[in-house]
């Protein structure tokens, strides 16, 4: 069994080279060397983030490291490491490693006890330790809206850690247009569509750093995209 670890980034040089330091380290703890790959997609970085990632090759031999430009959105870099991952299991969580590492073996673990082809972390059901008030009110808005705008049954579309395996990988992905904030709603809608099971595991940042989302604005912008999946999605069904 071999995992893949795809780790999107834009402008993370302050803490990528700790990133892949944890990471491997975590990785070589409990797997054996060859079972396991790092892939860092730098998605049209300025700030010489990939080139440090690059620097690190040496050391860490599970590593890779894909750079392109320009930034196309963090969909296109999740798309891109999961397209080149080689892992019976793909998965991606952010750079700044908000839910740890331990996380990533309790996803690999319910993968291999059978039964589903993708894994979603889940903030509902981990709880929202250590989120302002504010912010924890207006994640579950905003997941609230993106639920029912897109007929989404499953508690969390928007968590940054997801699983998939070797074959929903490839399959899901390979149809995978969205670059912007609905990434991962389009790539669930699509495994859905394609008939693969999909499971949760509750998911806590354990690793709080500031947020970059913009509620309002990117709770308009998140609606304009999820009408253009479900009308791919509904073009899709009609072929």
């Amino acid at each position: 069994m071999k995992l893949s670890v795809i780790i999107p980034m834009y402008n993370e040089s302050a803490i990528v080279a700790d990133a892949i330091r944890t990471l491997d380290r975590a990785m070589a703890e409990r797997l054996p060397r060859g079972d396991y790959e790092l892939i860092f997609v730098s998605d049209g970085s300025t700030d010489g983030c990939a080139e440090i990632a690059g620097s690190l090759a040496a050391e860490h031999p599970a590593l890779m490291v894909i750079d392109y430009q320009p930034n196309q959105g963090k969909g296109c870099a999740v798309r891109t490491g999961f397209l080149a991952a080689e892992g019976d299991f793909v998965l991606f969580t952010d750079c700044d490693l908000a839910y740890g590492t331990d996380i990533i073996f309790d996803f690999l673990a319910r993968y291999e006890e059978g039964g589903c082809d993708v894994i979603i972390g889940s903030r509902p059901l981990g709880g929202y330790d250590g989120y302002p008030f504010l912010r924890k009110l207006m994640s579950k808005i905003y997941l609230k809206v993106v639920s029912v705008a897109a007929g989404f049954r499953h508690s969390d579309s928007q968590a940054g850690i997801k699983g998939f395996s070797r074959a929903a990988t490839k399959a899901v992905f390979s149809q995978c247009e969205e670059n912007g904030f609905a990434f991962d709603l389009e790539a669930l809608m699509e495994a859905e569509r394609q008939g693969y099971t999909i499971a949760e595991l509750p998911a806590v940042i354990v690793n709080h750093r500031e947020s970059k989302v913009r509620p309002i604005h990117d709770a308009l912008n998140m609606l304009k995209q999820v009408r253009k999946i479900k009308k791919r999605q509904k073009a899709k069904q009609k072929q």
